[in-house]
């Protein structure tokens, strides 16, 4: 919280992230391996087409 010199800044950066890392963090041991594969390549390829 230190590094945010603003509280704008810090909420931004959280709700970013906190939709970010729900998206792409997978409770592997909940998912056999190739389903896990699959959901972690559609992550993927979804965080592409949105960065591009």
């Amino acid at each position: 919280m230190q590094r945010f010199r603003q509280m704008r800044s810090l909420q931004k950066f959280t709700s970013v992230h906190a939709s970010i890392h729900n998206h792409s963090s997978l409770k592997r041991y909940l998912v056999d391996r190739q389903t896990y594969k699959l959901r972690r390549w559609a992550a993927l390829a979804e965080w592409q087409s949105l960065a591009s």
